[in-house]
């Protein structure tokens, strides 16, 4: 089956399922070919959530850029340790972080949009391609409302640059669904969402976000465009 024919047919399928069903669902039937890639957000707090209720193993992992905030690390042995899970840390290659920074200092990323993104794609996209090598399914906690340039995104999608399906089991979810059901589940989340930052990545390219603003702005933002992606996700 041709992947629109198949991605349709998913989207199709599952369109009237709530998160955890698709969860379990993908899960039971996919189990060895399915990977969760955290960034310990607030709507990948949700699926961790969701995929311990299970009490299935599958393989979950997180991507340490050797720039993330404290905060970040704390939450990470709060959700090991709720949960009784293993998260995988990937790290960036050394010796590619190395040549980035003796070329072109340790905040490059502040010169120009060109070495921001080879940063995102030292510490971040060539991590990540590691670890969802030989999956077939990429959970991820993608929402519509979290941006202009996630508006398209469907439940599920055919990532084309990774080869692989991604499945986005909040993508319709409002930022309040996500926060009650934290606050349902006394679920661990980063406490520096408390402090007004709503999508939390590097501490270098991070801030908390203005009254109005949406929740990608705290994201790089000194760059004078729209779409604030580190090149995890494709534009649609």
């Amino acid at each position: 089956m041709k992947n629109s024919a198949k991605i349709e047919k998913l989207n199709h399928q599952f369109e009237n399922y709530s998160a955890n069903e698709i969860i379990q669902n993908v899960i039971t039937n996919f189990k060895n070919e399915i990977c969760f890639a955290t960034s310990l957000g607030a709507e990948d707090q949700v699926i961790t959530e969701m995929i311990a209720s299970t009490g299935t193993n599958i393989d979950i992992f997180t991507l340490d850029t050797g720039r993330l905030f404290q905060e970040t690390y704390d939450l990470y042995d709060k959700t090991t340790s709720r949960y009784k899970i293993n998260i995988k840390i990937l790290f960036p290659n050394n010796r590619d972080v190395e040549e980035m920074v003796n070329n072109y200092g340790a905040n490059l990323f502040y010169k120009d949009i060109e070495k921001r993104i080879l940063c995102c794609h030292v510490r971040k996209t060539e991590p990540l391609k590691r670890a969802i090598h030989g999956k077939k399914f990429w959970i991820t906690g993608l929402r519509n409302e979290q941006s202009v340039s996630r508006i398209n995104n469907k439940l599920f999608e055919f990532d084309e640059i990774n080869d692989i399906i991604k499945i986005n089991p909040l993508i319709h979810w409002s930022e309040r669904e996500v926060w009650d059901y934290i606050k349902e589940k006394d679920i661990p989340y980063n406490v520096l969402h408390d402090k007004g930052f709503s999508s939390i990545g590097c501490m270098p390219c991070t801030r908390a976000v203005l009254p109005r603003e949406d929740s990608r702005s705290g994201r790089w933002w000194w760059e004078n465009k729209g779409h604030k992606e580190c090149g995890l996700h494709r534009i649609n």
